[in-house]
């Protein structure tokens, strides 16, 4: 008999790394001059700043002078970028938010939790109640738009009663090649993209977390599960379980790099391309096409071609974030 057994979370990092870093920057930031505080974690011991130490100091010097933030946090490295960095140069006036909904896959709830207490920033939770948008539910190309709506007006709402100066998001440079009309939403509310204004890129986002300890940095990508489904098909809490089921039994089996696409009754598994080869053999073919008729679908494929985040996407034009 085919089943989908639990091979067990992968660890994180420590605490301890991160928090001697957090020290070396503690330093750095009460020095006379940051350029000669930037100057003492170099390269090679050659006493210059290697790329991704100015990016660094960059970008905290740029968030220290907002005086307080709060952050749009999912976990995800780009967010947990941005809390980091907050947390360094703001402490206790830099406010971490996650938004809980039938949207947000499990695990990914504990995941933010695990980060934000391993870079220091302070965690809250908010609930968001997209799927009561209709806009949002009849699922046409601008969806992120309505969710992102409803995001933002809850946190520049959180800003607004609690005093914080600004709302930040994890959006980067890379995000502008593809169909994003959450940034017009961003816009619309006042959210700050510190990342994106900085012009980092993606793979700069990733060696930067990397350098500076950040747990989440070599974290897939996971947008929401609202993700999985085709433009035009209607949104539900329904669709978005079963979505999940079948993705975490995926999980449970040991891969990290995947999309369950949603298509009525069928659903097309997509993996990354270093996974791929395992879902070759025929046994573990079997296995996860029943995991994923287990989640509800009567009928499972796997994509031959490997995962492509957004590749729903492919037919729209890139929207601008100036809307």
């Amino acid at each position: 008999m085919i089943s989908c057994v639990t091979t067990g979370d992968r660890p994180g990092m420590g605490l301890a790394a991160w928090r001697w870093v957090n020290r070396q920057w503690a330093l750095a930031r009460h020095a006379p001059d940051v350029r000669v505080a930037r100057a003492r974690v170099t390269r090679e011991g050659n006493g210059v700043p290697d790329e991704l130490d100015a990016l660094a100091g960059q970008l905290t010097e740029g968030l220290a002078g907002l005086g307080s933030a709060l952050i749009a946090f999912s976990g995800g490295v780009d967010s947990s970028l941005v809390a980091a960095l907050a947390a360094r140069a703001l402490g206790e006036q830099a406010l971490a938010v996650t938004a809980v909904s039938p949207a947000l896959a499990s695990g990914e709830l504990d995941g933010a939790r695990s980060v934000a207490r391993a870079v220091g920033i302070r965690h809250e939770l908010i609930s968001t109640a997209e799927l009561e948008r209709d806009d949002y539910r009849r699922n046409d190309r601008f969806r992120c738009y309505y969710c992102k709506s409803e995001l933002y007006e809850r946190l520049a709402a959180l800003a607004r009663r609690r005093g914080f100066a600004a709302v930040l998001s994890g959006a980067n440079a890379d995000d502008t090649g593809d169909w994003r009309p959450g940034l017009r939403a961003a816009a619309e509310h006042g959210v700050r993209h510190p990342l994106l204004a900085a012009s980092v890129r993606k793979d700069q986002v990733r060696a930067l977390a990397q350098r500076l300890g950040v747990p989440s940095a070599d974290k897939p990508a996971s947008p929401c599960l609202a993700s999985r489904l085709p433009y035009g098909t209607p949104v539900s809490a329904d669709v978005l379980s079963q979505v999940d089921r079948a993705e975490l039994s995926l999980k449970q089996r040991g891969y990290r790099e995947l999309r369950v696409r949603h298509f009525g009754d069928l659903g097309r598994v997509q993996l990354g391309a270093a996974e791929l080869p395992r879902a070759a053999d025929p046994d573990e073919h079997a296995a996860v096409l029943a995991c994923v008729r287990a989640a509800g679908y009567q009928r499972a494929e796997i994509d031959e071609r490997p995962l492509r985040s957004g590749s729903l996407n492919l037919d729209i034009t890139p929207v601008s974030h100036a809307g």
